[in-house]
């Protein structure tokens, strides 16, 4: 990452964070996400839905191709309460909180927590929002 002048930007200072503060870091490289990239990623986390996976399928759709996994379409309030350690078990609780009609689809909001086998706080809390498109 670097700053606007091309720099690179490395804080290792609560002063140079101060220094940092109301300026703009980056942009980064630009990052091709390839097909091959979501699959793998499909692969990795287990998620095969179609608009990911399936190009045909996807062309169908309103949005015409598939897309890469990931917020869809936010978050609010997420945090992690405590950090995972590799080779952890994990499971999440969802709490529907709401689903309203939106152009195109259904919005939906819910509470996500993710916790781990014998850590006492979750790992992860966030408000999700998913958009499912009719």
């Amino acid at each position: 990452m670097t700053d606007i002048t091309g720099l690179p930007v490395r804080p290792s200072s609560y002063e140079d964070l101060q220094d940092l503060l109301g300026k703009e870091i980056g942009p980064t490289d630009w990052y091709m996400v390839t097909q091959e990239r979501i699959d793998a990623f499909a692969a990795a986390t287990g998620d095969d839905q179609w608009i990911h996976v399936d190009p045909e399928r996807a062309a169908a759709s309103p949005l015409g191709t598939t897309i890469a996994h990931g917020l869809n379409y936010g978050y609010d309030k997420v945090r992690f309460p405590a950090p995972l350690p590799s080779g952890t078990r994990v499971r999440m609780r969802l709490t529907l909180q709401g689903a309203d009609r939106v152009p195109g689809g259904i919005q939906v909001r819910s509470l996500q927590v993710v916790e781990a086998e014998g850590i006492e706080k979750p790992v992860v809390v966030a408000e999700a929002l998913v958009r499912i498109v009719e």
